[in-house]
């Protein structure tokens, strides 16, 4: 999520200054118009290109079907649940494309063996921290599956908000172009679900964002009725001392016995793009275990003795 911080030089005397050619200032020319900033269309296009070449090699890779298996379980275990709490899944969430024939023309080729994770059109998505795409091989890779994904859920892609404060105007062009819905503004997190079921595809994002997001959405109607992709919550508990998960991120810590994880499996070409990652989910059996104390605690985080947040703090303005 992090921007690499730009490395200052000294400063250095300057040489005696040579005159150039007619021809060196030519090329030089030449070059300043095919820089992105002259020609940002076909910048553009070519951001688009390597987008699907990345989106080429998820598919034929172990990883993909694996992973895509692993948010597949997830996901007909809450909907499940749904169906059980409401009664009224067909009608809240549409239709079930699991293994048909219809649904697989809808959604894209499968691969062979590979099942459909369930589809709906009611089902939202929101996509923060996927990072700066355009140069970064990983965070290309990590939007890439998340176009997958989209299609293989049936998810309409204006049904996906994307954030990220270090996208660059590049970026957000080729996200519209995309028809992914970008975000205006640095929520950090903090999005209410509004009742509707929700995907959130949060891969290497800071904590913080996390325990954002739940403290936004702290009831049981809410939390049974999301799904995160993101940084394991089991490898933060075990990273973080108890004292500073229990004061920074009140949120994750009470959470633990509240949810089930699903590791993302682990390849050696997509380590570094998905290493640490799970799905998360949160059985209504297990919410209510929870205290009633636990669910009356509703402090809004502040981070004020927080040291390395790891999120980009959305902006004050004056009053």
């Amino acid at each position: 999520m992090a921007a690499a911080a730009a490395t200052l030089e000294p400063w250095l005397a300057a040489a005696p200054r040579k005159r150039r050619s007619a021809a060196r200032r030519s090329r030089q020319r030449e070059a300043a118009a095919r820089t992105p900033e002259a020609d940002p269309e076909a910048n553009c296009a070519s951001v688009l290109r390597r987008i699907r070449e990345a989106q080429g090699d998820l598919l034929i890779s172990d990883f993909w079907s694996s992973a895509l298996e692993t948010i597949n379980r997830c996901l007909k275990k809450q909907q499940e649940q749904l169906q059980a709490l409401e009664r009224t899944l067909p009608e809240a969430l549409g239709d079930l494309h699991l293994g048909s024939s219809g649904s697989a023309s809808a959604a894209g080729d499968c691969l062979p063996g590979e099942q459909l994770v369930p589809g709906t059109c009611h089902l939202k998505c929101v996509c923060y921290g996927v990072g700066n795409f355009a140069t970064c091989i990983a965070a290309r890779s990590q939007l890439a599956f998340l176009l997958l994904l989209l299609e293989k859920c049936q998810i309409p892609r204006s049904y996906c908000c994307v954030y990220d404060p270090v996208f660059s105007p590049l970026e957000i062009a080729v996200l519209n172009t995309l028809d992914l819905s970008v975000l205006n503004e640095n929520e950090e997190g903090k999005r209410s679900i509004g009742g509707e079921p929700t995907l959130f595809y949060m891969p290497h994002c800071g904590t913080a964002l996390y325990n954002n997001l739940l403290w936004r959405n702290w009831s049981e109607d809410a939390l049974s009725k999301m799904v995160i992709i993101g940084n394991s919550f089991q490898g933060l508990q075990e990273r973080l001392l108890t004292r500073i998960l229990q004061k920074s991120y009140p949120y994750i810590a009470k959470i633990s016995t509240g949810l089930e994880e699903l590791e993302f499996p682990q390849t050696s070409q997509y380590l570094d793009v998905f290493n640490d990652t799970s799905v998360h989910w949160f059985p209504t059996q297990k919410l209510k275990h929870l205290s009633s104390d636990t669910w009356a605690f509703r402090e809004e985080p502040d981070y004020q003795d927080c040291e390395d947040l790891e999120i980009i703090r959305k902006e004050k303005r004056d009053p």
